[in-house]
């Protein structure tokens, strides 16, 4: 049973309610967000045959992300986090739901896919920082790389399954037939965010938050040097090695996925989350592990590897294999990277750093879908892919170098079980 434990995921964070509550209600919604998530670059790419103009995705999701990130990030700070909750995830109902119409009658206007793809992150941006500054508010200090494991193995169980999913259903009901469902997903989870507890500041003032409140956040993690490494080891990592706008492409001209959509397209958008999701299942040692920065660094590292042997594969299988490979490294890095930021975040700043978080964690992808769409464009898909990954050890090794408090940080210890 000892043994057992050791590996399994930490179960313990369900058995507080506010946490099960939003847990459970992540199940639906992560399977119906990567729909979206396979639909827009998969739409944008039928229309105009180009990856360069699939990395816009990450043009028009970056800029939303940035700015309603870190203000999210400031609101979540001064309101009621569980409104705040509600109103953000109906936002994000609301341009799925125009994401379909605009399928649905054919528009075949990239420009329009583009705007409401920053609607859809916008208010992505502001739900993203409130719900995980809710969890580590109700969830106990030392359970908090138990909850991030819990929740990422959920969102990845959707990154795996949603793409297999999208890949699946596109020859059969049509592409905005995936918008439609991810709209109902979304309308489901909205029950369990109206039965959370009332979440108001600590303090007990709610206000309006405004330029100064993101200001303070900033000056706030200047001087937290952890925390800011933190930040640009993953900034590394993703810009440098995510490859994900190139995936439409690769699974037509490399791995023969006929033009209207394929298998080839679901494994390579599932092949990332399904290695998350398997370490996520096996992530009871987690709370055991203090050097956190350690973990955090290498784990990088072995996803840049994962990502050069990705760009030289020429199989299908042994591409979702390298994929998997960084996507277990890259769930070791989220679990220990959220549980720094959790763990040296006062409560009043939480909701600002959770903020800051997202534009890290959501806008380094986005930067590299432009990165990675406009160097597949000039050197092709195989070169842009594990020249970024030499790019990311190269970077880390050089982040690491330049901020060795973060090598050396270790877990409160106060934080871990006795």
């Amino acid at each position: 049973m000892g043994a057992v434990g050791a590996v399994v995921a930490d179960r313990r964070p369900l058995r507080i309610p506010a946490f099960r509550r939003l847990w459970v209600s992540s199940i639906v919604t992560a399977l119906g967000s990567q729909l979206t998530a396979v639909a827009v670059p998969k739409q944008i790419y039928d229309i105009t045959g180009s990856s360069a103009y699939v990395g816009l995705t990450g043009l028009f999701g970056l800029v939303p992300l940035l700015v309603f990130g870190l203000w999210g990030g400031a609101i979540a700070d001064t309101v009621d986090r569980r409104v705040l909750l509600l109103v953000s995830n109906i936002g994000i109902a609301l341009a799925a739901l125009l994401l379909w119409a605009q399928a649905f009658v054919g528009l075949d206007s990239v420009w329009v896919v583009l705007a409401l793809l920053s609607v859809n992150q916008a208010f992505f941006a502001i739900n993203m920082p409130t719900r995980q500054a809710v969890v580590a508010r109700v969830v106990p200090e030392h359970l908090l790389p138990s909850a991030a494991a819990l929740t990422g193995t959920m969102a990845t169980f959707g990154a795996v399954f949603g793409p297999m999913l999208a890949g699946a259903l596109l020859p059969v009901v049509g592409l905005s037939t995936l918008y439609l469902v991810d709209t109902l997903a979304l309308v489901a989870v909205l029950w369990a965010v109206w039965k959370l507890p009332p979440l108001p500041p600590l303090s007990g003032k709610i206000r309006a938050a405004g330029l100064r409140d993101v200001l303070q956040g900033f000056r706030y993690l200047a001087t937290q040097k952890v925390l800011l490494a933190s930040f640009v080891v993953d900034v590394v990592a993703m810009v440098a090695g995510m490859p994900r706008a190139l995936f439409p492409e690769m699974a037509e001209r490399t791995f023969g996925d006929p033009p209207g959509g394929g298998t080839a397209l679901g494994w390579l958008y599932a092949g990332i989350p399904l290695g998350a999701l398997l370490l996520g299942l096996m992530s009871g040692w987690a709370h055991r592990i203090g050097r956190h920065g350690v973990a955090v660094a290498v784990s990088i590292g072995v996803w840049g590897l994962a990502m050069v042997g990705f760009g030289l594969a020429q199989s299908l299988w042994l591409a979702v294999f390298f994929l998997a490979l960084g996507g277990v490294a890259d769930m070791v890095s989220a679990i220990f990277r959220q549980a720094i930021l959790q763990q040296a975040t006062t409560d009043e700043m939480r909701g600002r750093m959770q903020g800051t978080f997202t534009v890290v964690v959501a806008g380094g992808p986005r930067l590299a879908d432009m990165t990675h769409g406009w160097a597949a464009a000039a050197v092709g898909t195989s070169a842009a892919t594990a020249g970024g990954g030499v790019l990311v050890v190269i970077g880390v090794v050089v982040a690491v170098a330049l901020l060795p408090a973060f090598w050396r940080y270790r877990a409160p210890t106060e934080a871990k079980p006795s």
